[in-house]
């Protein structure tokens, strides 16, 4: 990941894996992290109690569970989950997102378990 003020090629990063569910960072802004995900299936449910999460969908669409609704997210659509609000998100197909959030925030925030992992640099 570079510090420089090169422009970062969404599509050129995104093909550079296909793990599902493996965050990438490709920019740090202030305190907070871009991240690239590839999505398919169901993650688990989870709360992020001290901060909000920005999801954008770049291609595919997204559920996100919430305990009171769903929000479905499609290509170019965006959706901010609020701090302390559970939520699963759900892909029904190989779906792109970018994901805007505070450095060293957990993919599963207080849930933990076998799919948390830390996000990975992608160069």
């Amino acid at each position: 990941m570079s510090t420089s003020a090169a422009p970062v090629n969404l599509a050129e990063k995104l093909s550079q894996f296909s793990e599902l569910w493996s965050q990438k960072k490709v920019a740090v802004l202030n305190d907070y992290e871009v991240k690239l995900a590839k999505l398919n299936g169901e993650f688990v449910w989870h709360t992020h109690e001290d901060t909000d999460e920005l999801f954008l969908v770049l291609s595919g669409r997204l559920t996100i569970q919430l305990r009171e609704r769903d929000v479905v997210l499609e290509s170019g659509e965006l959706f901010v989950v609020p701090r302390g609000a559970e939520h699963c998100p759900v892909a029904d197909e190989e779906t792109a997102i970018l994901l805007f959030e505070p450095v060293g925030t957990l993919n599963t925030g207080d849930a933990g378990g076998p799919m948390t992992k830390p996000a990975e640099i992608l160069s």
